[in-house]
């Protein structure tokens, strides 16, 4: 009797997935890891094309989307499909350039995504639960002006597009634009910092910020007082933009980096 054998992908021990996918089979089983990250929910997996219909929250709902899972995005020409029944691909590896439908890449998607540990089932853990605008006043404890800057921005930068959403977690806030994050805030005691997708391109007013593959994709700028605040809704409008762009090019946007903890500026402007 032979001994089978056993070939895996790349270490990758992402919760409870030990190794990457080799296979479609692979890429599905770590989509549904992935999916309420993504900001999606399925209505269906079915035999045939397309593999999968789902749904994507965007401001107004939750719009339906046709899903095809590939091991790689090529496969998808080399399997004949027509690119006009589709809306995602969902791969473990983009490897088609010139890629006419949005891509949702695993292998770059989980690089930066929260990854759960495998626990015994008779551990306790403390529910990640829901959070408010006033959990991070609170935290932070909050300067009232601050505040007010706050519920401003947020108006003027869901202005910017009917589409575009905010997500409260436990340390962040997040713009979706509305398929992607591409910005990310972070509410101090005397200021505002913002973390936002710049596509490796020059935003005035923007500090680069974080290495990745394709070069410095996202930024950072501060709200200190009321004049900043021409420059800083500027800058988001450009960041929009730009995600729109990168996600019709499919290109990668890093767009779960987390923001970076930065010491409050002690010699800012009292308020």
């Amino acid at each position: 009797m032979n001994k089978e054998k056993s070939v895996v992908g790349d270490l990758i021990n992402f919760r409870g997935l030990v190794y990457s996918p080799l296979n479609e089979n692979g890429v599905i089983f770590l989509f549904g890891k992935v999916m309420e990250d993504l900001n999606m929910y399925i209505e269906e997996i079915k035999p045939g094309f397309p593999d999968c219909i789902g749904r994507r929250f965007k401001r107004k709902g939750w719009e339906k989307v046709n899903i095809e899972f590939e091991f790689r995005s090529s496969h998808f020409s080399d399997h004949g499909h027509d690119p006009g029944l589709c809306d995602i691909i969902v791969c473990w590896e983009h490897d088609w350039q010139d890629c006419p439908i949005e891509v949702y890449e695993l292998k770059e998607i989980i690089k930066s995504l929260p990854n759960k540990p495998i626990t015994r089932p008779d551990k306790v853990m403390e529910e990640e639960g829901e959070y408010t605008l006033n959990d991070h006043f609170e935290k932070e404890k909050t300067r009232q002006l601050v505040k007010d800057w706050y519920y401003k921005f947020e108006a003027e930068v869901k202005g910017i597009n009917e589409d575009i959403w905010v997500k409260t977690a436990k340390n962040l806030i997040s713009f979706y634009s509305p398929e992607r994050v591409f910005a990310w805030v972070k509410i101090r005691k005397t200021q505002i910092n913002i973390e936002l997708f710049t596509r490796a391109e020059k935003i005035p007013g923007v500090r680069s910020f974080g290495y990745s593959t394709g070069g410095f994709r996202w930024g950072k700028i501060t709200l200190r007082k009321e004049a900043d605040f021409e420059k800083v809704l500027g800058a988001l409008k450009e960041s929009y933009k730009k995600i729109k762009e990168a996600i019709r090019n499919n290109e990668p946007t890093g767009w779960y980096a987390k923001l970076e903890e930065e010491p409050e500026d002690e010699s800012e402007e009292s308020l």
